[in-house]
């Protein structure tokens, strides 16, 4: 019987007949749900008839063994969602997804274990795969084309070509997809070099390609790897990501268009990533470390110039891309969609918390510093302290490796901020035998690509005085998730600390917080959790989506590292900080 969906050297087909797969990619995790729809439907308008995203394995299992399929992590509902815009679905379930997202969509508890072999056939890692594929692919294989579902094919790893060989792996992940239920074809993606084209593939899974220009070129090698079959372009990088202290990357979108026309031109099938890029809420953005190893971490804002903003809103390029597919398919008509945005009354201060006031009430106790996942901690920050005695006198701090910053209080007085790739000493002056030392390290977001996969976060070995090793340290985990109850004050208060203002709404709709004067931290409104902002740039707001507000009044709090600025504004349009154009994608 010929299956509803079917890969054939000729191409895919669908019920039969010659299908063009169309797509766009929308992280469901990226989005507040109750946007989910608008979001979706601005893709049908486009043209596409198909919705790709990846699964966070991290926000689905938290801890090892708790599941969570709910709200922002209801996967199905986005995949049901997406059917009934009339969408078919791509799947990209990983467990690795780079993504930009915080460890590659890995959860943070794989590196409590020190001889954890990521992404490898090692048999702890493949038995945390198996457990949560035996979560996930139930609530999957219901939505499978074949059982009546939109899901039409399902990806095995992402990119795996650029990280390793190890092909037991690939075979494993494959069995363990179709042990699970999951009959609709599998597919690879990688970048269209014959080293990533060798090692990320498997015999007899469709093979993909990633690319944002020459389109000829990358099928080209394609063909080399893969002479029968469709030629499909997994990843269009229409735009790009930024990091912190980088400039805002764009493309332009006559440049993005001419791409697309060649790759439909060749008779190519293109995912456009992204269709909408969203938001890294939380905690949630990942890493990249650049050649020389320099840590570069993703900013909050996952806009990525992306057709549809980070607001929803319809882009010039959206335009641009819909006159192109315009050309080769039928399109729908473009309904009218409005811009929503709040109407914010003023902003006033309604008290402040020392980030100590967060602290649980007792530290675990140990000889040297833990990292954040020997505590069983994911995200946020842990403050380190411990009571020493030493000579009066000029000394100097030597850290262990810093993963990624941390603020340093000698008896109370912040002294100085040590970075993951900054000096790695500390000048300070003893006027007493004995003193007190406090380090707050923050977790900024874990590596998500490339070979430094395997990153750990907090104080990474011993903390010295000189040469002397400062023994017996108390860990205090900061996760902030939730946010914690506060005892809000009037009065002044040093040092990290929260701050609450009371706004009113009389129009609920999407806005950008902008905190002008703030130097870094991160910030929550109504008890949603926004996301990190820092005065490096480039982004200078944070994105609010219009459903976590309501009419009347409402709270933000910020928690900033370093020192308050001006009163928090609300305003109607993003600001993404300065320029950088791409000819590329990347």
């Amino acid at each position: 019987m010929t299956p509803p969906f079917d890969v054939r050297p000729d191409g895919f087909f669908l019920h039969g007949q010659a299908f063009r797969l169309l797509s766009g990619a929308i992280h469901y995790f990226r989005v507040h749900p109750a946007q989910w729809a608008d979001r979706l439907a601005k893709a049908r308008a486009l043209g596409l008839n198909t919705v790709e995203t990846y699964v966070a394995w991290n926000l689905h299992e938290p801890r090892p063994g708790e599941f969570d399929f709910a709200g922002q992590a209801d996967l199905v509902a986005f995949i049901r969602e997406a059917e009934r815009q009339g969408l078919a679905v791509l799947v990209r379930p990983g467990p690795y997804i780079c993504a930009e997202w915080e460890f590659g969509g890995l959860p943070a508890w794989l590196l409590r274990e020190g001889d954890m072999r990521l992404r490898t056939s090692h048999p702890a890692f493949l038995r945390a795969v198996e457990r949560f594929f035996g979560a996930l692919l139930p609530r999957l294989a219901p939505l499978q084309i074949t059982r009546g579902g939109p899901v039409l094919m399902m990806q095995v790893e992402n990119e795996y070509g650029s990280y390793g060989s190890d092909q037991a792996y690939l075979r494993a992940l494959a069995e363990l997809l179709r042990q699970g239920g999951i009959d609709v074809p599998l597919f690879t993606s990688d970048g269209p070099c014959a080293p990533m084209l060798t090692h990320g593939t498997l015999p007899g899974v469709l093979k993909t390609v990633n690319f944002g220009s020459d389109a000829p070129k990358a099928f080209g090698v394609l063909a080399q790897h893969q002479a029968q079959g469709p030629r499909v372009c997994l990843e269009f990088w229409n735009g790009w990501f930024d990091h912190w202290t980088e400039a805002h990357h764009v493309r332009a979108a006559a440049d993005a268009a001419r791409t697309l026309d060649d790759i439909l031109r060749l008779g190519g099938h293109v995912n456009l990533y992204m269709l909408h890029g969203g938001t890294n809420f939380g905690f949630m953005a990942g890493a990249n470390t650049a050649p020389d190893g320099t840590y570069q971490p993703t900013v909050t804002s996952y806009d990525y110039d992306a057709p549809i903003s980070e607001a929803g809103d319809l882009t010039p390029k959206y335009h641009a891309l819909r006159e192109v597919i315009g050309r080769y398919e039928a399109l729908p008509p473009l309904p009218e969609f409005p811009v929503w945005r709040a109407s914010i009354g003023g902003v006033r201060a309604a008290g402040r918390a020392p980030l100590w006031d967060a602290l649980p009430e007792r530290g675990l106790t140990a000889p040297q510093p833990l990292g954040m996942e020997e505590l069983g901690q994911a995200y946020g920050y842990l403050l380190y302290r411990g009571r020493f005695r030493h000579v009066p006198g000029e000394a100097t701090l030597h850290f262990p490796a810093v993963h990624d910053r941390a603020l340093v209080f000698l008896n109370g007085e912040r002294v100085g901020t040590v970075e993951r790739d900054g000096p790695k000493t500390l000048p300070v002056t003893l006027t007493a035998a004995e003193f007190e030392l406090e380090i707050l390290a923050e977790n900024l977001g874990r590596v998500n690509y490339g070979p430094e996969l395997h990153d750990r976060k907090g104080l990474l070995g011993a903390v010295r005085l000189g040469y002397i090793h400062l023994h017996g340290w108390e860990h205090f985990p900061l996760p902030l998730a939730p946010l914690p109850e506060l005892d809000w004050r009037e009065d002044g208060v040093n040092g990290p600390a929260f701050h609450r203002f009371g706004f009113e709404v009389s129009a609920p709709g999407d806005t950008f917080l902008a905190l002008p004067g703030w130097h870094k931290g991160t910030a929550w409104v109504n008890g949603f959790h926004l996301g990190r902002y820092w005065e490096v740039g480039p982004t200078r707001t944070l994105y609010v989506p219009g459903p976590v507000l309501r009419g009347g009044r409402n709270e933000l709090v910020v928690l900033e590292e370093e020192a308050a600025g001006d009163v928090p504004e609300f305003r109607s349009e993003p600001d993404l900080g300065r320029v950088q154009e791409t000819a590329r994608g990347g």
